[in-house]
């Protein structure tokens, strides 16, 4: 990876859909070289995905909710059991194993308190390895990347 690579990534983490003759003219390659890159990062897993970020405000204003997550068992295949079931489940929109005194630390979005509380008895209530999580209600988001930091001095673009 190199700094074209880095510029055209930098470009398309702030919008997917800048054409790849922008992103040419911008980092001085041609729209050929930049297609050819971008297939490259898609192929070798450096893009993972490409999705759309939906403004929650459209959908209800759902509430986020961040939960410290802690278990009594930290044997190894109990803490995959417990990451396989928030992975799996789509109300954690992010799953972090930590370090500390706490195990995880979940992202959660819910429509409302008693979906919440529907899925404390599923999630946490309803597994014997959990001892204990609480449970943090965001009163808003004043911040929401995705946005990995590959070039920290912005003014060196090429």
């Amino acid at each position: 990876m190199d700094q074209f690579d880095i510029a055209i990534l930098d470009i398309l983490q702030i919008d997917n859909q800048t054409s790849q003759r922008t992103i040419a003219d911008r980092i001085g390659l041609s729209a050929a070289a930049v297609q050819r890159r971008i297939k490259r990062m898609r192929e070798n897993g450096t893009i993972r995905r490409e999705v759309a970020i939906l403004n929650p405000k459209h959908f209800g204003d759902p509430i986020t909710i961040l939960v410290e997550v802690t278990l009594e068992n930290e044997k190894i295949e109990l803490i995959d059991q417990a990451k396989k079931s928030f992975v799996e489940s789509p109300e954690v929109q992010q799953c972090y194993y930590v370090t500390g005194e706490t195990d995880f630390f979940l992202v959660i979005v819910v429509q409302s308190m008693s979906e919440y509380e529907r899925l404390t008895r599923r999630l946490f209530f309803g597994n014997e390895n959990i001892k204990s999580f609480r449970s943090l209600i965001a009163m808003g988001i004043e911040k929401q990347g995705f946005q990995l930091p590959l070039m920290p001095n912005r003014k060196n673009r090429l």
